[in-house]
């Protein structure tokens, strides 16, 4: 697919601060505005994209062979154009249809699209929960009474035989171990289905650790690696960033021992905290609600007739 006016370029760990750069136009607290989410996945969701005097454009392709994009990366007062810019690229030069996922709701306000030209379908599977980070750092009233019991639970249980730690590159054939520990207990559910490309992307982020600005937090029990967290702040939004968060769930209390803990150490003076999405897996949904979200950043299908 070759177009003198829209040469697609490929991600590559070089043009790293070119991207943030996009990145920082417009922050609108997805999970998708998180530029290390993009290197960690980019294998599993290969993407292209190319510049306009105003934004960034993507062009993805799935594995079904479809064409399809994201919201593009520029000023809210651009976004009108850059759409036009990416339908414009579908129709023309692909001979397609536009498909855009993971459209935030201040872009769809903005973009205030015509009822007869798209189709707009909320998706709740891909919305993001965002949390009080002092809430889940203390497990502060009633609501966490639950949390914060269980947190307990575990630091008297196993009083003198955890510890937590940062970890780094290190640390990977530890951490590559855990994973796949973790990954035997998950065989029935969609989670296996994308452990494979996870680790893939973790292995990643540690191979090149100088260059993403992240934490990597870890509880060890008897000395074993039980449970990882990998998180990263925007000081834009006042936000910690959280992909991964992955423990032994037959140890009680692990989970929220390393949330509140890695906060915590990592995080102590962040605001707020995404932790993605749940998938639209029901046991992830249900865990991610009992954390208690403040809010959920939503996100729609576009769909050009």
């Amino acid at each position: 697919m070759v177009d003198e006016k829209y040469p697609l370029r490929e991600i590559e760990l070089k043009d790293y601060a070119l991207l943030q750069s996009y990145y920082e136009l417009r922050r609108p607290e997805t999970a998708d505005s998180n530029l290390m989410d993009l290197f960690m996945w980019k294998e599993q969701y290969p993407t292209k994209y190319f510049l306009t005097e105003k934004g960034l454009i993507w062009v993805a392709k799935g594995q079904d062979g479809q064409y399809y994009t994201t919201v593009p990366c520029c000023k809210k007062e651009d976004l009108q154009e850059c759409f036009l810019e990416t339908k414009k690229f579908f129709n023309d030069v692909l001979k397609k249809k536009l498909q855009m996922y993971l459209v935030d709701q201040e872009a769809l306000e903005c973009l205030n699209l015509p009822k007869d030209e798209y189709v707009v379908v909320p998706d709740r599977t891909y919305a993001d929960y965002v949390y009080d980070a002092e809430k889940l750092r203390q497990f502060s009233g009633k609501k966490y009474h639950g949390k914060k019991n269980h947190r307990n639970a575990f630091i008297r249980m196993y009083e003198g035989r955890y510890r937590f730690a940062f970890l780094n590159k290190q640390h990977e054939n530890e951490i590559m171990e855990f994973l796949e520990e973790w990954k035997k207990g998950k065989e029935d559910t969609k989670e296996y289905e994308l452990i494979d490309a996870e680790i893939t992307g973790i292995k990643y982020l540690l191979k090149h650790e100088e260059v993403f600005d992240y934490k990597i937090g870890g509880v060890y029990l008897d000395e074993k690696l039980q449970g990882i967290t990998i998180g990263n702040y925007c000081e834009t939004e006042d936000m910690v960033y959280i992909p991964v968060e992955k423990a032994n769930a037959n140890v009680r209390g692990l989970y929220p021992y390393l949330c509140s803990e890695f906060l915590k150490q990592a995080f102590p003076t962040a605001g707020k905290v995404n932790r993605e999405d749940d998938m639209g897996l029901e046991g992830l949904r249900k865990s991610k609600l009992s954390y208690h979200p403040i809010y959920l950043v939503e996100k729609y299908t576009v769909i050009q007739k």
